[in-house]
């Protein structure tokens, strides 16, 4: 069975193209909702800047969301992925001024790539055909900051806290000595050590990053000033 059926019968959802296989006139059926708005890495990354833009400027928001939901629930093409932080400031699909179905978005506090992440961008690029993969950081990360604050005194948090510590505490170590702010070089670092991550993980990602099928970028989210600094 080919990846992609397995992938829809696993799910029970229609399997849909990706955009590479929909322009090599691939037989897979293509989704019957919402065309994606990209079909390449830098196609989305501008999507993504231009959205912000708007968002910054005050100019976006103002959708109809009463508008493509038949289109949607026949099918999704978001034309990104977002690993974003848990925080309640952070909302992806308003920082980069999105409507419903344009963004695949996984959250967690502190914005690491997991087992269960790991799964879910898997299919977002299997399945979906996502071109871009966005890991997204933000200022006054309180999950980088307790990551510090556990490594410095040696103090573990209670429950399942030390999940999300251990996980970022390899992104603080990096940077420790560093010029500057410690937990805004941590936050930086956390999101380029994910990058590496993501696009290292075997088998769906790697391999399609290194097709040139997907891209994986990096991004901190100012929440004062609502714009993202995007980490080449």
């Amino acid at each position: 069975m080919h990846q992609r059926e397995f992938l829809g019968t696993l799910l029970g959802s229609k399997v849909v193209a990706s955009p590479i296989e929909q322009s090599a006139g691939s037989t897979v059926a293509a989704t019957s909702g919402p065309s994606c708005a990209a079909n390449t890495p830098a196609e989305a990354l501008a999507l993504l800047r231009e959205g912000n833009a708007r968002y910054v400027c005050g100019t976006g928001g103002g959708h109809d969301y009463t508008k493509a939901r038949m289109e949607r629930a026949r099918g999704q093409r978001p034309f990104a992925a977002v690993l974003s932080c848990a925080d309640s400031r952070v909302a992806p699909e308003l920082i980069f001024d999105a409507q419903p179905g344009q963004l695949f978005v996984s959250r967690d506090a502190g914005n690491f790539i997991s087992p269960t992440s790991t799964a879910s961008f898997e299919y977002a690029v299997a399945e979906l055909g996502v071109p871009l993969i966005l890991v997204l950081g933000h200022s006054c990360c309180g999950a980088v900051d307790a990551t510090i604050k556990v490594m410095e005194s040696g103090k573990a948090l209670p429950g399942h806290l030390p999940v999300l510590t251990d996980a970022i505490a390899p992104a603080v170590e990096r940077v420790r000595g560093d010029a500057g702010s410690l937990l805004d070089n941590s936050i930086v670092s956390n999101v380029k050590l994910n990058v590496e991550q993501m696009t290292a993980t075997e088998p769906i990602l790697g391999p399609a990053v290194a097709r040139g099928d997907v891209a994986v970028a990096g991004g901190v989210y100012d929440i004062a000033t609502g714009q993202v600094s995007f980490i080449s």
